[in-house]
């Protein structure tokens, strides 16, 4: 099932092969409080409190809907550390259409309580512009700075890691379904679906989860809601890419262009 309605192509940043580098984790130490601690319940989908982790989680918008908010958020987003201090990660089937895009970090209700923030530039990789590949669907955005700095100053970041093997932690995954006007959050343990895919256990990641990230009770980022299927052909199984070398050639791009 597509989480996410697709518009028209725009064509963004592009990373050719030659990009990709080996590495076994990006960004640099953790930066404010941890997410959840993964230890329960379970399988269990909630509505996420409104904490400084969840505040790192937010909601993409259509650029023309920044003055009107409610219903009308598609896709899942949050913020990863880089030293522009200014990047989101999240599907690329989210990342590539024609619409400009705004990020609200922490939406609820139809509130922007850290502000709206445009998105400037938009990183795929080549696997995906060229081929929609289901490995290469994780992208990642920069946003504009403000007068007080970059997103990661008002809402502080998760680290991006890749390499790690899955299932090794509990991942919280936080996402905004299109149907509803707040986030919602479960704590599971991911599983081997192939040698590229992970797939997690947690109901209700309806339509406009794609994006959700997958953090660990340490603040790692070790999957994005995507991939088989654009994220799964049901609300309550859900995938990721498996975040490998590919994965992290594409950062170290987007963090060298968003500076």
């Amino acid at each position: 099932m597509l989480r996410t309605p697709r518009a028209g192509r725009r064509w963004p940043t592009r990373v050719g092969a030659g990009a990709v580098l080996a590495l076994l984790a990006v960004g640099g130490c953790s930066t404010g409080a941890a997410a959840d601690d993964g230890r329960g319940p379970f399988g269990v989908t909630s509505v996420a409190a409104p904490t400084g982790p969840h505040a790192r989680v937010g909601a993409l918008f259509p650029a023309d809907r920044a003055a009107r908010l409610p219903g009308g958020h598609f896709c899942t987003a949050s913020v990863v550390h880089s030293p522009g201090r200014d990047l989101i990660v999240s599907a690329a089937h989210c990342l590539d259409g024609e619409d400009d895009l705004v990020f609200v970090p922490g939406y609820r209700d139809g509130r922007a309580p850290y502000g709206v923030w445009t998105v400037t530039r938009r990183y795929l990789s080549d696997a995906w512009t060229s081929g929609e590949d289901a490995d290469a669907d994780v992208g990642f955005a920069a946003v504009a700075a403000r007068a007080d700095g970059g997103i990661e100053d008002v809402v502080g970041a998760n680290r991006l890691v890749t390499g790690t093997e899955t299932g090794a932690d509990p991942v919280t995954v936080t996402g905004y379904p299109d149907s509803r006007e707040v986030p919602v959050a479960c704590t599971a343990r991911a599983a081997v679906h192939s040698r590229t895919q992970q797939r997690i256990d947690c109901p209700g990641f309806t339509g406009g989860t794609s994006g959700s990230p997958w953090v660990t009770a340490d603040g790692r980022v070790v999957g994005v809601l995507g991939g088989y299927q654009q994220g799964g052909a049901t609300a309550d199984v859900s995938y990721s890419v498996v975040l490998g070398p590919q994965a992290a050639g594409l950062y170290r791009v987007a963090e060298a262009g968003a500076r």
